[in-house]
């Protein structure tokens, strides 16, 4: 691959990686612990990721528990989940707090799926824009003479390539997260 694509490429990739993030926090009907990590609770004055204060794990299929270290930080990491968007309601015994996933509606599932097309075309778009700004540059190197016409034609070929791969990526990156909401 040319030096020259290389940093466009890498902005493509961290797109993509932020999508992958994204869907991490949509949840399917399944409890997946990272829907927790933009959950901030407030541990001595700074705000703290659960997973930093707490140990969180998966003992059902549609349950996560999150046990503490402190018993004292019960009350804060309940309220933070309540503060959060969620949807879901923290019980807990005293000792460890359990968050119940319940089971999607059909309606919700089709939400669900509206929103992970929705975040898949940002992505796109952002790709899109990579593309452009690469286009742009290049221009300015054939205007500048530091690259030939043909020279502008390959490069722009390159970028319109490594832009049609990435969006295939988004593209199955949709499908399958598509799959996994609609999926009882």
């Amino acid at each position: 691959m040319d030096e020259r694509l290389l940093d466009y490429s890498e902005k493509m990739e961290k797109a993509i990686d932020a999508l992958y993030n994204e869907y991490t926090t949509i949840r399917a009907g399944r409890a997946n612990p990272h829907i927790l990590d933009k959950v901030k609770v407030d541990y001595y004055g700074s705000p703290s990721a659960i997973q930093q204060v707490a140990n969180v794990s998966v003992p059902e299929a549609r349950m996560i528990q999150i046990q503490p270290w402190e018993p004292g930080l019960i009350k804060e990491i309940e309220k933070a989940i309540l503060m959060s968007d969620l949807g879901l309601t923290p019980t807990n015994d005293g000792k460890c707090i359990r968050l119940v996933f319940p089971e999607l509606t059909e309606e919700r599932r089709k939400e669900l799926v509206k929103d992970v097309k929705k975040k898949g075309e940002n992505t796109k778009v952002t790709i899109r824009n990579v593309r452009r700004d690469a286009n742009d540059a290049f221009k300015k190197l054939n205007k500048a003479s530091e690259i030939s016409d043909d020279e502008l034609k390959g490069l722009e070929s390159d970028i319109q390539k490594l832009t049609d791969s990435m969006i295939s990526k988004v593209d199955e990156a949709i499908d399958n997260k598509s799959k996994e909401v609609m999926t009882v």
